[in-house]
């Protein structure tokens, strides 16, 4: 028998190489030494998309010194490919995972560590970026990124903001003509995980906000100033971030890749499974194994477990999901591909514990789980 493993992070607790480790043990103690695993690390555009890539293309690390999302000095990495690709995640300069919940504020927060990485990699010597766009501590509609790479963003006195929350009210005009030249001839794919508008109860700030540390008030605040930033964006650029999917994605970060820079918003999972060359790892595979840390509604909404459900099912193979927990409307997934549905869980337990003993969990549970399919197997021969 031939197993697949392609599951995303468990944030905060298991990363995707680390979940394949621990199937593989599981099932060798379950079905012995004959079975053949192989594992894949996979993200759908968020945190751990850079190490997916990375990983399949035997790419390497660089650090580099930047800002993170309240301009303080912190190290980053982004991998390189080639001497052409690099591949950022913009939670490593600008993620909220870079500040301890009772300092987010997503009117202080700015994404100009993101522009910073990405002109260290221009530095290099790239041509073709690959830009995750997850895991984002910023509602600054990507202005301090691409204020790092050259754009001023101007007051009604024509004076230059700082490009963070607070500023987006403020906008007036953008004047690009200061952009880093060899933006031109770069060729710039931004990975999405979610493809909200820039505004409006489905936008960046009215979904985000409260996640990245905004209030009600500065919710309210906040989409004030993206809807004027919005419009600042309409009169000069002659397009509508709102029609744009992805354009909300990251505080609004989308919106400025593709309007200043010319970027390609993809769907984060597609072209993660692409780029490692899904399918063809799919050849000859029994049974397919993903999860995330909570499987809810909202993964089927490009997701990743969608993504390796659906690419498995058009193949006629077997998947079965095992993540941290399951939340509401968990079962929607088995709609795309995904046949059964486990959790780690053992008990009710805090969520800290939980996190803390998340390997121990999810190895017991991988047992159980392939137990279960070790039975369906023994009813299919009989």
């Amino acid at each position: 028998m031939k197993l697949l493993f392609a599951s995303d992070s468990f944030k905060g607790s298991l990363s995707s190489a680390q979940t394949a480790a621990l199937l593989d043990a599981a099932a060798r103690e379950v079905f012995g030494e004959s079975v053949q695993c192989a594992g894949v690390a996979v993200a759908d555009g968020g945190e751990g998309s850079a190490a997916a890539l990375v990983e399949a293309g035997n790419g390497r690390w660089v650090e580099a010194a930047v800002h993170g999302p309240l301009m303080e000095r912190v190290t980053a990495r982004y991998g390189v490919l080639d001497e052409r690709r690099a591949v950022l995640e913009m939670a490593e300069a600008s993620g909220l995972c870079r500040i301890p919940p009772d300092r987010r504020d997503p009117l202080r927060t700015t994404s100009f560590g993101t522009g910073e990485l990405i002109r260290h990699a221009l530095d290099r010597g790239a041509s073709e970026l690959i830009v995750a766009i997850g895991g984002s501590a910023t509602n600054d509609g990507g202005m301090g990124c691409t204020r790092a790479l050259g754009a001023r963003f101007l007051d009604e006195a024509g004076r230059e903001l700082g490009g963070c929350g607070a500023d987006l009210e403020r906008v007036r005009s953008i004047d690009l003509s200061g952009l880093d030249a060899r933006l031109r001839q770069c060729r710039i794919t931004v990975l999405c995980d979610v493809t909200n508008p820039l505004c409006g109860p489905d936008g960046a700030t009215q979904t985000f906000g409260a996640q990245k540390g905004a209030t009600a008030e500065t919710v309210a605040r906040l989409e004030r100033g993206m809807v004027n930033y919005r419009d600042v964006i309409r009169r000069q650029f002659g397009c509508d971030p709102d029609r744009m999917p992805g354009s909300g994605a990251a505080g609004g970060l989308g919106t400025a890749l593709a309007v200043f820079l010319g970027a390609r918003l993809a769907p984060g999972i597609d072209t993660v499974l692409d780029l490692i060359d899904f399918d063809r790892r799919l050849e000859g595979v029994d049974l397919v194994v993903t999860g995330e840390g909570c499987t809810d509604w909202q993964s089927c909404f490009g997701k990743v477990m969608r993504g390796v459900g659906e690419r498995a099912a058009a193949k006629g193979i077997a998947v079965v999901g095992l993540s941290g927990a399951l939340g509401r409307g968990a079962e929607e997934i088995c709609t795309h591909g995904v046949a059964a549905l486990m959790s780690a869980a053992e008990a009710p337990m805090p969520l800290a514990e939980a996190m803390a003993r998340a390997e121990e969990l999810y190895y017991r549970a991988a047992v159980r789980m392939f137990r279960l399919v070790q039975v369906g197997m023994r009813i299919g021969n009989r």
